[in-house]
C-alpha cells in the first residue's frame, strides 16, 4: 500500500541531492541555499548537519572517506570531521552567473555534475566529469538549468535534464572512458504540468523524475514513455533517491523558498518525504573512487 510520510521536518530553503549510502545505511541530502549538508539514519535519528559558506549543488561520498562537493564555483573535497572544504577545481573562474548544480557518481566511480545559470535564463551551463585522478572534463555545453543526472543499470546511458527546456536527454556513455558519444531527447515535459528536476533509475531500468512546481513523481519506461505518476504532498518537491535496507523507499526533497506568486506557501514545503509501497527497488549509489 502506498504511504507517504514526512521524514524530516527541517524546512530547507532548497532541499536537493538526496543520497542513500548503503555502506553507512544513512541518508544524505543538502540545502543548496542553506547552505548545508544533512545526514541521518533510516529512522530519521542521529541527525548531523554541516554548514557551508557558499551554495551547494550536490555531493558524492568518497570511497576513502569524506565527500566531493559541487559548490557554486567549483569542485571541492570535504572533510566531515573538520567541516572544511578544499577547492579542487574552479569550473567557472571569474563568472558570476553560472553555478554548479546537480551531480551523480557513475558506475565506475567518476562524478558527473552540471552547472546552471543562476537566473535560469541563458545557456551558460556546462556538464562536467570529475575523474578519479581529480581531472575535470567537459561533456556538454549550452545548458540553462542542469538537473537529474543518473545512469542506466549497466551504466551505458546517462540521463540528464535541462529543466528550463522541460527536456530529459539520454547520452550514450562510454563506461571505459566516461565520454559521451551522442545525445538524444529521452522525453519532454511539454504535455505535463511541471519541469524535470532530480532523478534516479530503479532496478528495472525505469527513470524516476521529480516534477518540480507540480509535486509529482513521474516514472518513465526505457523508451521515455510515462509509466506511472505519483502525487506528493507539496508542489515544491525537487529530487529523489531510493534508500532503506531494501532500497525500496523513495526519499524526496523539497524547497521552502517561494517559487511563484501563484501558489500559497505550503505547510510542508522544504521537508523530506519518504514514499513507501511503490513496489520497486532502487540501485546502490556508487562512491567516488578518487
Amino acid at each position: 500500500m502506498l504511504r507517504i510520510e514526512v521524514f524530516s521536518t527541517d524546512q530547507n530553503q532548497l532541499g536537493e541531492g538526496p543520497l542513500w549510502d548503503v555502506e553507512e545505511q544513512r541518508l544524505y541530502w543538502i540545502d543548496s541555499y542553506g547552505p548545508a549538508i544533512y545526514s541521518c539514519d533510516f529512522n530519521g535519528g542521529h541527525l548531523k548537519v554541516w554548514k557551508l559558506d557558499q551554495p551547494i549543488g550536490s555531493l558524492a561520498l568518497r570511497e576513502g572517506g569524506g565527500a566531493i562537493l559541487s559548490l557554486r564555483d567549483g569542485f571541492y573535497a570535504f572533510d566531515f570531521d573538520s567541516g572544511e572544504a578544499t577547492v579542487l577545481h574552479k569550473t567557472h573562474p571569474g563568472e558570476l552567473r553560472p553555478r554548479l548544480n546537480d551531480g551523480k557518481v557513475d558506475r565506475q566511480g567518476r562524478f558527473i555534475a552540471g552547472s546552471m545559470d543562476f537566473e535560469e535564463r541563458d545557456p551558460l551551463g556546462t556538464l562536467f566529469r570529475l575523474d578519479t585522478d581529480l581531472s575535470v572534463h567537459t561533456l556538454d555545453t549550452g545548458i540553462i538549468c542542469s538537473n537529474g543526472p543518473c545512469f542506466s543499470p549497466d551504466g551505458s546511458i546517462l540521463y540528464f535534464a535541462d529543466s528550463h527546456r522541460k527536456t530529459i536527454y539520454a547520452y550514450d556513455y562510454d563506461t571505459a572512458t566516461g565520454a559521451v558519444l551522442s545525445r538524444r531527447v529521452f522525453t519532454t515535459f511539454d504535455a505535463l504540468r511541471g519541469y524535470p528536476d532530480g532523478a534516479t533509475v530503479d532496478a528495472e531500468g525505469y527513470v524516476w523524475s521529480v516534477e518540480v512546481y507540480s509535486g509529482r513523481l513521474i516514472r518513465f519506461d526505457p523508451n521515455g514513455v510515462v509509466d506511472r505518476i505519483v502525487g506528493l504532498p507539496a508542489q515544491s518537491t525537487t529530487s529523489i533517491t531510493f534508500g532503506g535496507p531494501d532500497l525500496d523507499v523513495a526519499f524526496v526533497t523539497s524547497m521552502a523558498r517561494p517559487f511563484s506568486n501563484t501558489y500559497p506557501r505550503e505547510r510542508e514545503a522544504g521537508c523530506v518525504f519518504a514514499v513507501h509501497g511503490l513496489g520497486v527497488r532502487g540501485l546502490p549509489e556508487p562512491r567516488f573512487r578518487g
